[in-house]
């Protein structure tokens, strides 16, 4: 059978995962895959994926975090099908709210929005949908429209977008119904993740999971975002908000019921242990207090009537977010902790927020798993044991490629003269810190990017660096926008030749996502192990995988602070060309329980000498 392969020779690296990719779905088993950047997963994986999908009459759903995975998605099967002359279709989903073209939505958050959308559709108020379709069938227009993609498919769904703009018409609902006849759909991971989302995409398009091929790009991300979609969260600071809330619409005394929950929260912090600032809590010790006032059945059909009024009046309901949180806190106690926190917003001022935390990916995953074919795959997703244990996907291969890159053209250097433990902070530290980190970049040919395990620490050692620096400085801000982020990285290139520093943060805005190619990055230095804040959500991940996996330590705090270091290293090389310095800078990096979390193939030195490796290698 004739593999839909884009290109005319196949890589080593991408052979052997054609293979395993190929062997998994024949075999309807799952893949977990540590893929390199470098070997063309995209194409590899893609290929095997699309020919059993035309021969199955399946669906191959390809899911990513990142919008440009998006575009190089597209492009790929633009190739194939140029290639094999093939007839089949593409669609590409983002977010509904990126979609949309009603004006002033931009200021909406992801939930705001989708409360907005639906008090629209349900009063007929979104004229966009209306002219696309009447009495659940197409619209003439839309079909004119319908057409068009056809014949210009695949498209990335920017172009869609403004096509259905051009006609007045919605693109998110132009886009399900284009997707009944794909075979190929390009989404976000909330698609797929989000139950009552995928049920109505699914829905929409005709599509079964059963008779789906899910591809997880860059699946490191996978637990993280799993635990984080059926977690809630509910702070005095929106309590106060749905309270005014409550009160504009005349519920008085609603607004007055959200005002003594907000009470509850600030008495039940009371007895948390000065410097701590959490504290676990129960279902019950809640629910108990809520009692005291009012029945929590009444409570939540009382919100759910402030919120319904709100969205028929405005775009945003604060009271929804109050309604979810309340009935999420019924939910189950197996696989997820709850606890109670003192916390500070931006202005420094004093908040209680309460959450109901899920600790176990797998809550989403398996019910998924159960029904498709599942391929994970990443450049980071080592050990693949544990994201096999993890997501629940008992069922599969695993594997882990080797980096397609010649070894002699990175060095890699652990320097374990330094510590960012935080008993071992202080100003001597942060200086020792800013003298490697000079000297190392001082003598790069080009760019370099440090990248610490916060903004507090990077500013510390920043008070030195910029005075023992000699190149231009850039700094990383947190929460920047996609323009700020574009805008920086560009300013960044420009010093390619001269050279420049970035001072970023693992897991911030550049320690992924980012091609630095060629002569644009010459050096990557993690300054410090990125661990995670040792909060009671960690101990109750380690805790939680202790009796699960008996891995505790390993999956809840080792492993994920050496992915977030691999991540950040591998900023560096994006090529089989690139050439480039590597340098882990503390003393923990040599240890051997986190040592042994590296792969093989990266032939790290340990040395207190850095320059002088580095003056050789260049």
């Amino acid at each position: 059978m004739t593999l839909y392969f884009p290109f005319d020779k196949i890589r080593p690296g991408q052979a052997e995962l054609i293979e395993l990719v190929t062997k998994a779905i024949d075999g309807k088993k799952h893949l977990v895959a540590h893929a390199p950047t470098g070997i063309g997963k995209t194409a590899a994986v893609l290929s095997p994926a699309l020919t059993a999908a035309i021969k199955n009459k399946s669906t191959v759903i390809f899911v990513t975090p990142k919008h440009t995975q998006h575009r190089i998605a597209i492009e790929t099967l633009k190739l194939i099908k140029e290639k094999y002359k093939l007839s089949f279709s593409v669609i590409d989903l983002i977010g509904k709210r990126w979609m949309c073209i009603q004006s002033g939505i931009e200021k909406l958050s992801s939930s705001e929005f989708g409360d907005y959308c639906r008090a629209l559709v349900e009063h007929d108020n979104c004229e966009f949908l209306l002219n696309t379709k009447k009495n659940k069938k197409e619209t003439f227009e839309a079909k004119k429209v319908l057409g068009e993609l056809g014949l210009k498919n695949p498209l990335h769904i920017e172009e869609v977008t403004k096509i259905c703009k051009k006609n007045n018409l919605c693109p998110y609902e132009i886009s399900c119904m284009f997707g009944k006849d794909a075979n190929v759909i390009i989404a976000d991971y909330f698609h797929v993740l989000d139950s009552p989302i995928r049920t109505a995409i699914f829905d929409k398009m005709e599509k079964k999971l059963e008779r789906s091929i899910i591809i997880f790009d860059e699946a490191h991300n996978l637990p993280e975002r799993c635990r984080h979609l059926l977690s809630v969260n509910l702070s005095t600071i929106n309590l106060s908000l749905a309270g005014n809330e409550a009160t504009k619409f005349e519920f008085k005394s609603s607004m007055k019921v959200l005002d003594q929950i907000s009470q509850i929260l600030k008495n039940l912090s009371k007895d948390i242990t000065p410097g701590s600032n959490e504290k676990y809590i129960t279902k019950d010790e809640f629910l108990v207090e809520i009692e005291k006032i009012i029945s929590y059945n009444l409570l939540i059909e009382d919100l759910k009537n402030i919120s319904k009024l709100a969205l028929e009046n405005q775009k945003k309901s604060y009271t929804k977010s109050i309604l979810f949180f309340l009935e999420s806190w019924l939910g189950e106690e197996e696989g997820y902790t709850r606890i109670l926190g003192k916390m500070f917003n931006k202005k420094g001022q004093l908040y209680v927020n309460l959450s109901y935390q899920c600790l176990d990916p797998s809550l989403i995953m398996e019910p998924i798993a159960k029904e498709s074919t599942i391929i994970a795959l990443s450049g980071t997703l080592a050990p693949v044991e544990m994201y096999q244990d993890l997501l629940g996907l008992d069922n599969s291969l695993t594997a882990d490629i080797p980096s397609p890159f010649p070894q002699e053209n990175i060095l890699n250097l652990v320097v374990p003269d330094t510590s960012t433990k935080y008993t071992l902070r202080n100003e001597q530290m942060y200086r020792k810190i800013s003298n490697y980190c000079s000297k190392i970049t001082n003598l790069i040919p080009g760019n370099s990017i440090v990248f610490f395990p916060s903004y507090q620490l990077r500013d510390s050692v920043n008070k030195f660096f910029q005075e023992q620096s000699h190149k231009t400085i850039f700094l990383e801000q947190s929460k920047m926008t996609k323009n700020d982020r574009e805008e920086l990285l560009n300013k960044f290139k420009d010093y390619k030749d001269q050279g420049a520093v970035l001072l970023g943060v693992s897991s911030g805005s550049f320690s992924e996502g980012i091609d630095l190619k060629g002569d644009l990055l010459k050096c990557v230095i993690v300054a410090g192990l990125p661990l995670s804040v040792p909060d009671l959500k960690t101990k109750s991940l380690i805790e939680y995988y202790n009796i699960k996996f008996e891995r505790g330590w390993d999956y809840g705090y080792i492993f994920p602070a050496i992915i977030k270091t691999l991540q950040s290293a591998g900023r560096c090389i994006r090529s089989e060309t690139d050439r480039g310095v590597i340098v882990f800078l503390d003393e923990r990096f040599a240890w051997t329980n986190y040592r042994r979390c590296f792969p093989q193939e990266m032939n790290i030195e340990i040395t207190t000498l850095p320059e002088i490796k580095i003056k050789e290698f260049f």
